[in-house]
């Protein structure tokens, strides 16, 4: 991979043999799996974010300026609370000592993937540990997100990316 902001590579699931041609919106992450599929998605944009309170919101941002420039505004509420879930989640699994082997301030990648209908949203972060959805009391205030992911998505999942140690968790939501 060239490492330029413009290329963008990334999970076997999504990927085409090639890489694709992104939006020029920040880097990609830069360790391209070993496995590929035939699937190409004509557009793509990624954003690094660091892994604070605050990334959740940049990204939702990112997303609803980039859906409405590729004609897909309708989907962009649901792509806004799917992004939200899974983001939080990412910013949270980063924050956990084995998901830091390298000194500095953790980060999460963040990816956008879509056709005239479809949009494929990929969160990436650095702890191998794959989200669980759960089931909570009616009180408690936090851990219903990926069930929301799952209420609003045709589908979703996670997997480890070969070669590098963390996952990336993936949604696609469709206007159909």
């Amino acid at each position: 991979m060239s490492g330029r902001a413009d290329v963008v590579c990334g999970s076997p699931r999504v990927d085409g043999l090639t890489c694709e041609r992104g939006s020029g919106v920040g880097p990609a992450p830069t360790r391209k799996p070993a496995v590929t599929t035939a699937r190409t998605w004509p557009w793509t944009s990624s954003l690094v974010l660091a892994a604070l309170s605050t990334a959740p919101s940049c990204a939702r941002l990112h997303a609803s300026a980039i859906l409405r420039e590729w004609g897909l505004a309708d989907l962009s509420e649901t792509a806004a609370l799917v992004i939200s879930e899974l983001a939080t989640n990412a910013v949270q699994a980063s924050g956990e000592p084995a998901s830091m082997p390298y000194a500095g301030l953790p980060v999460i990648h963040f990816r956008l993937l879509a056709d005239e209908r479809r949009v494929v949203i990929e969160v990436w972060d650095e702890n191998p540990h794959t989200p669980v959805p759960r089931q909570t009391a009616p009180d408690e205030e936090h851990g219903r997100g990926l069930m929301l992911v799952e209420a609003l998505c045709q589908r979703w999942g996670t997997e480890a990316v070969p070669g590098w140690g963390g996952k990336v968790v993936w949604a696609e939501i469709s206007d159909t």
